[in-house]
């Protein structure tokens, strides 16, 4: 009965058009004056259905207002046109899998605080102090039993329920709580939509008696035996031994991995010199890498002008035949005064909310990327309808 709901749920997400919602058109308000602006408005004003978009990818669901890898947001997701979602994958006490961005962030994305399960924690819940709970402390089934809640805490809280609700009280418009998923069904929930899987192994801890090897595999078998077509599949990772592992291990499914460059985190990375790296561009392509998954600040530069423009390392990533999935649109607030982190490269060219759509020009029209992570997808699937 289950299994039929889920089919019949995935099949009506997938022949509906996408629903925008209004946040597109909020942004496209925003923009200043131009010809960019004149585009999209005419496209906005003639365009009344628009269809999923393989530019989106749905960055651990739709995390702007749903809480992070909930089946909420996975269906918020798709129900905005995102062409992939994302599940990061960490292990539980009993070696399952299950989809949370950290194994040490429960505290912080669920209500683990005011359960009781709170005793499981590592460091329990006091005012002023970070607590530590961990999903490698928890059995699957105690995981699943926890509430999802918008990523965040408040140190100063005096109550462990208003340590974890307080991005959802910053967050006005936040819909929680949601139901915690595991990555089985994740891939139950997502597989009748059509849309394509991008998991990402984690740096996490594992428990007793699951190798880092066994955690690699497990992450590939649970597609082979859901019978997820390898096509469908974007495994992911910041380790490059992971996909290595993986294209011995099972090569039709690590023909799309997608290396997360953290390189960008070492002394001395400057994007504006690509042939210091290593290892460099080519030698990624010799060695069989297709995707290269760096953060949005990297790919972007600001010429003589002040305009925005490609950076020295996305021109030298494309020239080497790599495609580009930068991350994470969407996730910096507001962008009055520079946008914050995700934009410190052009942080003086970013005056406005509306500016996210001169970035995601950049990125598709001048760089050619292949999708954007983002945190409210319908934001990239607009500009796939009408800014291309």
């Amino acid at each position: 009965m289950r299994a039929w709901f889920l089919l019949l749920l995935g099949g009506l997400a997938l022949a509906q058009p996408a629903r925008l919602g209004p946040r597109p058109f909020y942004l496209l308000d925003k923009m200043a004056p131009g010809p960019l602006h004149e585009r999209l408005a005419a496209c906005a004003n003639k365009t009344a259905e628009y269809p999923r978009s393989p530019l989106a990818i749905g960055h651990r669901g739709a995390a702007l207002f749903f809480p992070e890898h909930t089946r909420e947001g996975y269906l918020a997701a798709v129900r905005q046109g995102a062409g992939f979602v994302e599940c990061d994958v960490v292990p539980t006490k009993d070696g399952e899998l299950v989809c949370r961005h950290s194994d040490r962030d429960l505290a912080e994305t669920t209500n683990i605080l005011a359960t009781p399960l709170a005793k499981r924690c590592r460091k329990g819940f006091s005012p002023g102090r970070k607590p530590d709970c961990r999903t490698s402390d928890l059995t699957l089934a105690e995981f699943l039993s926890l509430e999802g809640w918008p990523e965040g805490h408040d140190e100063r809280a005096r109550k462990p329920q208003d340590y974890f609700r307080a991005a959802a009280a910053w967050r006005t418009l936040a819909y929680a709580p949601g139901t915690v998923t595991s990555h089985r069904q994740y891939i139950e929930l997502l597989l009748p939509t059509g849309v394509s899987f991008i998991p990402e192994l984690k740096k996490a801890g594992l428990p007793p008696g699951l190798s880092r090897d066994e955690y690699r595999r497990r992450i590939v078998d649970d597609y082979r035996e859901l019978g997820v077509p390898p096509e469908r599949v974007y495994l992911q990772s910041f380790d490059l031994a992971d996909i290595r592992y993986w294209r011995r291990y099972a090569p039709a499914y690590a023909r799309n991995a997608v290396w997360l460059d953290g390189r960008y985190k070492k002394r001395g990375f400057d994007p504006a010199r690509p042939e210091r790296l290593r290892p460099t561009m080519k030698e990624l392509v010799d060695e069989g890498l297709g995707y290269l998954s760096p953060p949005l600040w990297v790919l972007l530069a600001l010429d003589d002008s002040g305009h925005i423009v490609p950076s020295a390392y996305a021109r030298a990533a494309r020239e080497a035949g790599l495609e580009l999935i930068p991350w994470t649109l969407e996730r910096s607030g507001p962008l009055v005064g520079g946008g914050g982190w995700y934009y410190q490269s052009v942080g003086s060219a970013i005056n406005s909310d509306g500016d996210v759509y001169r970035i995601l020009d950049v990125l598709v029209n001048q760089i050619g990327v292949f999708a954007v992570f983002s945190d409210w997808p319908a934001t990239v699937v607009f500009y796939d309808a009408c800014g291309r």
